[in-house]
């Protein structure tokens, strides 16, 4: 069976396929590649390790989930444009 979240992504994923795919492939390809900051990913990686140890606030544990939220998303527009310019995953 699938979580809420994966039927969200494939939800999310058809939503934007179509415009995913009239993108040209030099803006599909700097989706495919885009990557956190260092200060951000270092700021989620804190707060993945804090959450693993059950250590996270009411307010970190709210910052957290807004990351791996947009976390998904940012993966289903890679993997569409991964699509795009016919880069394997």
């Amino acid at each position: 069976m699938s979580s809420i979240l994966e039927l969200e992504g494939v939800a999310v994923a058809k939503v934007l396929e179509p415009v995913m795919r009239g993108l040209p492939p030099e803006i599909a390809r700097q989706f495919a590649d885009l990557r956190a900051a260092p200060e951000l990913q270092a700021r989620i990686d804190e707060l993945a390790g804090r959450c693993n140890e059950g250590l996270l606030t009411e307010a970190e544990r709210a910052e957290y989930a807004g990351y791996v939220e947009a976390i998904d998303l940012v993966a289903i527009l890679q993997a569409e444009a991964r699509a795009v310019i016919g880069v394997a995953v």
